[in-house]
């Protein structure tokens, strides 16, 4: 039988809480320190024909392929390079256009001699990331960004903790003044997240719609027989009923067939349809419309574009279709 884990002491309440507030401090003195280094950096890296390489080593290593995959999620491609492997060959990956970002806490690190050398050689722009204004690193960088003279949580001064978490949000705020300076959308992001539940919840309807092929429409003076014909044969449980000029006058559910059971094969489409029916634009998203679906407790939504003075159906989205593509 497994024992029941042990009830954290009032000790470990106490060691977390110091952490956290200590980081948090070097949050709050990084934010307080920023300066024209920092917005000399997202100048260049906006600037940079080229990409953005992303280096560092040990723990800094971690936070420099963190900071090369948010930037290039968010419009700014990006790669890290370790810094050992670029003496080995990967200096190749790095061209004149780039910017060059490293990022070590001391900025002594050996292993970034090569890598800085390859930029000084080759007039490639460097951006230093140091805690030390007088380090090897950042009097070579041609930007220098220092990080607040602040103590590590770990309390013995040694383990990478308020520098590393320092360093996370630096290349967090890069990433994000470049998103903004780019006008980078919802959109945007879900081109690079077409997986998974973000890219569900930010996939538009014309992402998910059945297209104009696929639209089961009768005209108003349709006879129900072949407006049933439609229903079944298009398998929506619905039918959606155009004007002359081929816009959505209405649409047909089981519902209007209920209300109608009495002579329903003696109707037209027009004379069963329940009039001005709800509709969803194409660039919604289809959250938006899974929120309709259910609040109403329909089961369909023609796809109508707003601008459209005749309103002519554009597509259908079923709610299986939402809940098939992961949206909730």
């Amino acid at each position: 039988m497994q024992k029941p884990a042990p009830e954290p002491g009032p000790d470990d309440l106490a060691v977390a809480r110091q952490v956290i507030a200590d980081e948090a401090a070097g949050l709050a003195a990084l934010a307080r320190g920023l300066d024209g280094g920092f917005t000399a950096a997202v100048e260049a890296i906006r600037a940079a024909p080229g990409r953005v390489i992303v280096s560092g080593m040990g723990k800094s290593g971690h936070i420099a392929r963190k900071i090369a995959a948010t930037l290039a999620s968010t419009g700014t491609p990006a790669s890290f390079v370790h810094p050992a492997e670029a003496s080995h060959g990967d200096l190749g990956m790095i061209a004149k256009g780039d910017v060059v970002l490293v990022l070590s806490n001391s900025g002594e690190t050996p292993e970034l001699a090569d890598l800085v050398a390859h930029t000084r050689r080759f007039g490639i722009v460097l951006v230093g990331v140091a805690a030390r204004a007088e380090s090897t690193l950042l009097t070579q960088s041609d930007i220098a960004i220092v990080l607040p003279a602040q103590p590590e949580a770990c309390g013995i001064g040694v383990v990478p903790t308020t520098s590393t978490t320092m360093t996370l949000a630096l290349g967090d705020a890069i990433a994000i003044a470049l998103m903004r300076r780019r006008g980078f959308t919802a959109a945007d992001f879900r081109a690079f997240h077409p997986g998974g539940k973000l890219g569900a919840r930010l996939a538009r309807v014309r992402d998910l719609m059945h297209g104009p092929r696929e639209l089961p429409l009768v005209a108003l003076d349709t006879p129900m027989p072949e407006a049933l014909l439609a229903i079944t044969g298009a398998g929506f449980g619905v039918v959606g009923v155009t004007d002359a000029r081929g816009g959505l006058a209405g649409i047909v559910t089981d519902g209007d067939l209920r209300r109608h059971m009495a002579g329903l094969l003696d109707h037209t489409a027009g004379e069963v349809m329940t009039a001005a029916p709800r509709s969803i634009r194409p660039d919604a998203l289809a959250a938006e419309a899974l929120a309709q679906m259910n609040a109403r407790k329909i089961t369909c939504l023609f796809v109508v574009d707003e601008d459209d003075p005749d309103r002519r159906p554009l597509g259908i989205l079923h709610i299986h279709d939402c809940l098939r593509a992961g949206v909730a």
